[in-house]
């Protein structure tokens, strides 16, 4: 015969074992640190995504991130160009101050006391991982990846290396590994898929603590070294799902590589979903700088920099504003839109407050962390970038207010930045004289010519 009492008790323990497991799991949950996942794109315009007012090439995932969280409308690259814009987003520091101020000098990259992102995530504890594009010190130097803070990384490590789509070799860690399908001319090996395919592996690695990944694809650069040749320096396995549009070859294939961008960060939020890690995860997507012109692409053709001037290598917005969303359940409200200004600077404040890290107490930046989750963020007095290609170049935002030096721009009312102001207004452009004397420190590897 059942003892139906003893039944009973061995069915209400079984409740209570189960609803204090849940209990312990929903805590752990709480306590865990948020995991952390920065998007960067490269050479994307202001307007080449759906959100941003694009009309012909398609960014579901991206659009969809936007519904779900925050669309920030002046956000600002570190500069107008790779290496120092990422130098920038790496350590807080504005082109003035930051380590790399330009492209192209690998002893001038990151140096062993340039304290970076993933070491504030290592101190608090974070497994790291980043897959693309570094750009900021190469093998050999104290700027190397596995010598900054990543547990994992894989990609290209120098600028002009990261304008191969398919390199016939890539770094993984502190070795290099051969892709044989790219030998002898062939193109089997697209790199962007690479990327994505080692940080799908990262996630399922490092789902059971925190994780910082930075996924740094290299896409929607040019390959210059091709388009300076034959002025079709935009590569991809296929056009589709542009193939039957009566657009130029080129920019059938320029607007294809944004969709497939698209398309990996759709599968990066479904691994994060299917790992049960969404809802304890703030992922954040952005450029490193403003559209390019390069390879053959025509940056009006889509109207890639939106109703702003310029492209990349300018200080007008078109050079230096970017999309940047952020998406982070139960935190960030969704379907926000923010005019909160900010920089990539900012991003080393803000990972700080996230992960209760102290950072470096000169860096320029501010946390955006209270315009993410509802709160009320500090502004900044001023914005300021430098640019040394083709002779010294500066630029200056205070309030509404940018001193492309020496011509002045009334942002509130000029967003095109069409009408140099700065003769009926000499008391701004004084004003912005004074600052420009003491915003910035010399850096011999970057002189003023």
């Amino acid at each position: 015969m059942i003892d139906q009492s003893s039944m009973g008790h061995s069915l209400l323990n079984r409740r209570r074992f189960l609803y204090s497991l849940a209990a312990a799991n929903l805590a752990f949950a709480q306590q865990r640190p948020p995991n952390v996942v920065f998007i960067m794109s490269d050479d994307l315009g202001y307007g080449d995504l759906g959100c941003y007012g694009q009309k012909r090439i398609k960014t579901p995932n991206l659009d969809r991130m936007a519904a779900e969280g925050i669309r920030f409308t002046q956000a600002y690259a570190g500069c107008t160009v790779c290496a120092p814009s990422r130098s920038a987003f790496m350590t807080g520091y504005h082109t003035g101050h930051t380590r790399v101020r330009g492209n192209g000098k690998n002893e001038t990259l990151l140096r062993a006391d340039d304290f970076v992102l993933p070491e504030l995530f290592k101190k608090a504890g974070y497994t790291t991982g980043m897959f693309g594009k570094w750009g900021l010190g190469g093998v050999g130097y104290p700027g190397y990846p596995t010598k900054k803070g990543w547990d994992s990384w894989f990609g290209f490590f120098s600028q002009s290396q990261a304008h191969l789509y398919y390199p016939g070799m890539l770094l993984d860690g502190d070795h290099a590994i051969e892709l044989n399908g790219n030998w002898g001319g062939k193109k089997r090996q697209y790199a962007p898929d690479l990327f994505l395919d080692r940080a799908l592996k990262f996630l399922d690695a490092s789902q059971s603590k925190p994780f910082f990944l930075y996924f740094s694809s290299t896409i929607p650069h040019a390959n210059n070294e091709l388009g300076r040749d034959t002025g079709d320096g935009i590569e991809i396995p296929e056009d589709a799902p542009y193939s039957g549009e009566p657009w130029p070859p080129l920019e059938r294939k320029f607007a294809a590589t944004i969709t497939r961008l698209d398309r990996d960060i759709g599968r990066i939020f479904d691994k994060l979903k299917a790992l049960g890690l969404d809802s304890n995860t703030l992922v954040m997507f952005s450029s490193d700088n403003g559209a390019h012109k390069e390879g053959g692409h025509d940056p009006e053709y889509f109207q890639s920099s939106g109703p702003l001037r310029g492209t990349k290598r300018s200080l007008t917005e078109g050079g230096i504003r970017v999309p940047f969303i952020a998406r982070w359940p139960g935190k960030i409200k969704p379907g926000q839109v923010s005019d909160h200004p900010f920089a990539f600077w900012d991003m080393m404040a803000t990972c700080g407050e996230i992960t209760n890290q102290p950072v470096p107490k000169d860096t320029d930046g501010l946390s955006i962390l209270p315009a993410l989750t509802g709160g009320k963020p500090k502004v900044h007095d001023f914005f300021y970038w430098e640019f040394h290609e083709g002779g010294f170049k500066q630029a200056l935002r205070v309030g509404n207010w940018k001193y492309v030096k020496p011509a002045l721009y009334d942002l509130s009312k000029d967003l095109n930045e069409a009408n140099d102001v700065s003769k009926q207004n000499p008391d701004v452009v004084a004003r912005m004289e004074k600052i420009l004397s003491t915003v910035r420190t010399e850096s011999p590897d970057f002189p003023i010519r």
